[in-house]
């Protein structure tokens, strides 16, 4: 780490203190930028990368509500809107109880720069709550959402901040929330994205991010002449983002053997074929099970808790050709990125934000494996999020295959824009570099454009 990119942590970490997971993802991006600045010294000279670790609006509020037992109940909301220069906020929300300050800033960070690689003209922002809906009945899911939305509305808009599902907020969520938001400004618009078929969402958007993580790896696999026909993958989750890895997969001929949930995982050595997977769907979405209830259905697979106290993620310790990571930030450390390796993983396609640690990270890149983080890999999601604003803009719903095929060659585009800029600042192949320069390029030069502000 040189003196400058130490300095700068050093001052990012005094002024944004207890947010471990905000220092990490500065870091890997300051790191990557060391190139830029080098050669650029105007945007240091602008002082660029100090205004783009800054929000440019932090929200911060309590959730009242009443539960089924006529308790009150206090939650706190959140909404961090981090840089606007090449459009209006986009970003999910997050509703889980380890939501803090610190993680929404990461999570709106990595999403200022995913953004700008989908080549759509969106900011990056993220908010959520430390609500947990697991547990919860219709009703007070409904009425945490209305009363988080009775303080948000203010602050979102079509133009203003698009907000989008992420952890915990799904199809229902964003129901109850578009719905009082409605209620409340008196007008149907574009709001939300993620948004029910019959009233202004996109086909494929509940697909998205699980498909162009796939997508992306495909691409990766096609400069070494491979592609994932046949290929054995390990996939963590078993929400939205895994289910639809999953699928993707089966649909390019490979097979995932592993699905997970915070309880545990389960290992199915014959492949989650379409059955399994269609019951793993309505375990999660319908009845809101418990991972382990696959193993009890397969008798060809089998489940092992969480351990909290080891060392490493025994599901990353299993033979394959690829990695999804597609649960939560940090769920590949150091040991685990090792076990990878050593047994055989060479494509790693992170569906979930920061799913790697720095340490992880830097394992992967010495080996030189097709490793593509995050906010290049899983920008699927937004993505199409993306084509669902223009679609609402135009009043105007696209088919499915219209869909796909738009997202699909966004991915590809991502994918080459990380391949050229990794080559033009002297790193071949590494997607680490390509995915967080390119993101950065765009972004800088419109705040370079638009004066001090």
């Amino acid at each position: 780490m040189s003196k400058y990119v130490s300095d700068f942590m050093a001052h990012v970490k005094a002024k944004n203190p207890s947010e471990p997971e905000f220092h990490q993802a500065v870091q890997e991006v300051v790191e990557s930028l060391e190139l830029v600045l080098e050669k650029y010294p105007e945007y240091r000279k602008a002082k660029i990368l100090e205004r783009i670790v800054e929000p440019e609006r932090v929200i911060m509020f309590r959730v009242p509500w009443v539960d089924d037992q006529g308790e009150v109940q206090v939650n706190r909301g959140f909404r961090i809107q981090m840089n606007s220069a090449i459009g209006p906020y986009k970003g999910g929300l997050r509703f889980h109880p380890s939501v803090t300050l610190g993680i929404l800033k990461f999570l709106a960070f990595e999403q200022v720069f995913k953004n700008s690689l989908t080549t759509l003209p969106m900011g990056g922002g993220k908010g959520g709550s430390d609500f947990d809906p697991k547990g919860k009945s219709n009703n007070e899911v409904m009425r945490f959402c209305q009363s988080f939305m009775n303080e948000l509305y203010r602050h979102i808009g079509p133009d203003t901040d698009v907000p989008a599902g992420d952890i915990g907020v799904g199809g229902r969520e964003i129901g109850y929330l578009f719905g009082e938001y409605k209620k409340l400004r008196n007008e149907f618009t574009g709001v939300f994205t993620g948004k029910g078929l019959n009233w202004g969402g996109s086909l494929i958007r509940p697909e998205a991010t699980g498909y162009g993580a796939v997508y992306f790896a495909a691409e990766m696999l096609g400069t070494r002449n491979q592609t994932l026909e046949g290929k054995t993958c390990l996939v963590s989750g078993s929400g939205n983002v895994a289910q639809f890895t999953v699928q993707k997969i089966l649909d390019l001929g490979g097979k995932a053997v592993t699905l997970s949930d915070s309880n545990g995982y389960i290992y199915d050595p014959e492949g989650i074929d379409r059955k399994k997977l269609q019951f793993a769907m309505d375990l999660k979405n319908v009845r809101r099970g418990r991972i382990q209830e696959y193993a009890n259905e397969f008798k060809s697979a089998t489940y092992t808790p969480l351990d909290p106290k080891a060392d490493h993620n025994p599901l990353w310790n299993h033979k394959a050709d690829c990695a999804f990571p597609s649960a939560t930030q940090n769920e590949i450390n150091g040991k685990d990125a090792q076990n990878l390796l050593k047994n055989g993983v060479y494509v790693v396609s992170e569906g979930a934000n920061m799913p790697t640690v720095i340490e992880g990270v830097n394992i992967f890149l010495d080996a030189k494996i097709l490793y593509g983080p995050g906010k290049a890999a899983n920008a699927g999601g937004v993505s199409t999020s993306g084509l669902e604003m223009s679609q609402n803009s135009m009043r105007l719903p696209w088919t499915r295959e219209e869909v796909d095929a738009r997202l699909h060659q966004i991915m590809k585009n991502i994918h080459k824009t990380c391949v050229t800029v990794a080559e033009r600042f002297g790193t071949p192949g590494n997607y680490v570099n390509g995915a967080n320069i390119g993101g950065f390029l765009k972004v800088a030069d419109a705040m370079m454009d638009q004066g001090v502000v």
